[in-house]
Formats: structure tokens, C-alpha cells, sequence
């Protein structure tokens, strides 16, 4: 595998991840009342701490889950439409 080839394999694998994150995580609120995605953090724990280093979902080494910041939530969403966009998706 060339080095090309093994940047997009990490890229897609980051990308899927963080769509899974998204789709098994649940919603809940904040004392101030904002809301935020959760998700258990059974997930290798290089892509989270890529994901993590990229902003998109914080995590404590003492919680067994992560939550989506908003950037990650927003990247997620954009995501679904990516890879499971059923009427515009080549891969359906």
C-alpha cells in the first residue's frame, strides 16, 4: 500500500468512525440546557484520539463514552448525507 493509499484509508476510517459515533450515540443536556450527542467509546483508540485532536468529539480517559463537539456533530450530519444518502448515493 503507497503512502496515498494508506492517507485515504485512515481519512475513510476516521470519516466512518465519527458517522457511527453520530448514528449509536444519544442526545442529552447540559446544566446550562444545550443538548450534545453521546456515544460509547468502543472504537480503536488511535482514530478517537485523532478525532479528538481533530475537535470533533471530546473524551476523558476516565469515561467509558465521548461526546460530538458541534463541529463534530455538523461534520457527522454531512457525513450521513455522504454515505447514506439513499436517492443521491452511488454507493446504494
Amino acid at each position: 500500500m503507497d503512502e496515498k493509499e494508506k492517507d485515504l484509508l485512515e481519512k475513510s476510517i476516521e470519516e466512518l468512525t465519527l458517522l457511527l459515533l453520530y448514528l449509536t450515540g444519544w442526545e442529552e443536556d447540559t446544566l446550562k440546557g444545550s443538548k450534545f450527542i453521546r456515544s460509547w467509546k468502543g472504537y480503536g483508540f488511535e482514530v478517537l484520539n485523532a478525532l479528538e485532536g481533530k475537535s470533533l468529539i471530546s473524551q476523558s480517559k476516565k469515561a467509558k463514552s465521548v461526546y460530538l463537539t458541534d463541529e463534530g456533530h455538523n461534520r457527522a450530519r454531512e457525513l450521513f448525507k455522504k454515505y447514506l444518502d439513499l436517492e443521491n448515493n452511488p454507493l446504494a
